[in-house]
């Protein structure tokens, strides 16, 4: 066997592995538009990379027919590969968005290293264990006792907001009506950034929704804010825009 062929069949089995990990990451765990969101598509994509390139890449160079030591060597190139896709692949389940949090008049994407276990023990139990399935959409209520709104608003001076607090962490459908209250109109959006009507008018087209029927609050995540879509009428949430609300 020549070492392009051998480099091949490397190549070969590093795709598929590719494959399967790029559907996970981005069919799954990072769904579109909230890859973008977290600045999670950089990382993925150089994750792949490594992957598809460095282990056939290496066996190129070390491949030799009938070379003595070329079991180990190989050996040694998948041990490094895989150390590389697990650590890789490690880092991105970690920092996976798993939870979509209405407060007040905005919703967070929060993802798994926001929340502390600790915090997520004294969560309500559906809330405890966080999803692989992709963001689940939920609402966080503030409390009643004026006592624990003052150590909230404390914890939120200190960076540590409600949002990332799962003891407050309630069912969407417990929000949603006061944060439509908030909601705002898309013509208004147009108003304020008429560059965006584009991208507006063409989410509209994609998805068959009138201007009427749809209204919108802010969407922050770790590395950039956008416009959360809801339906006017039951306050569910249709989707995201890349456009900075602010």
């Amino acid at each position: 066997m020549s070492r392009w062929k051998a480099a091949a069949i490397h190549l070969t089995i590093s795709a598929v592995i590719g494959i399967v990990a790029a559907t996970l990451i981005f069919g799954v765990w990072y769904p579109s538009p909230y890859g973008q969101a977290t600045g999670a598509t950089k990382l993925a994509v150089l994750l792949l990379g490594v992957d598809l390139v460095l282990g056939p890449l290496l066996t190129l160079v070390v491949f030799k027919a009938g070379k003595k030591s070329l079991k180990f060597d190989l050996s040694v190139i998948a041990l490094l590969q895989a150390c590389a896709f697990i650590y890789g692949m490690s880092v991105v389940v970690r920092a996976r968005p798993v939870f979509i949090v209405a407060a007040v008049d905005r919703f967070t994407l929060i993802t798994a290293n926001d929340l502390d276990e600790a915090d997520r023990e004294h969560a309500p139990p559906a809330f405890r264990v966080l999803p692989w399935n992709g963001p689940r959409v939920i609402g966080a209520q503030p409390p009643a006792d004026p006592q624990e709104k003052l150590d909230v608003l404390f914890s939120s001076l200190a960076g540590k907001d409600i949002d990332k607090m799962p003891i407050h962490y309630v069912d969407y459908a417990a929000v949603a009506p006061s944060l439509l209250q908030r909601a705002k109109r898309l013509s208004d959006l147009r108003e304020r950034m008429p560059d965006a009507a584009a991208t507006i008018d063409q989410w509209l087209g994609t998805h068959r929704r009138a201007d009427s029927d749809v209204v919108w609050v802010p969407l922050s995540a770790r590395t950039t804010s956008m416009v959360a879509l809801l339906d006017r009428a039951d306050g569910t949430l249709l989707g995201a825009l890349p456009i900075d609300p602010w």
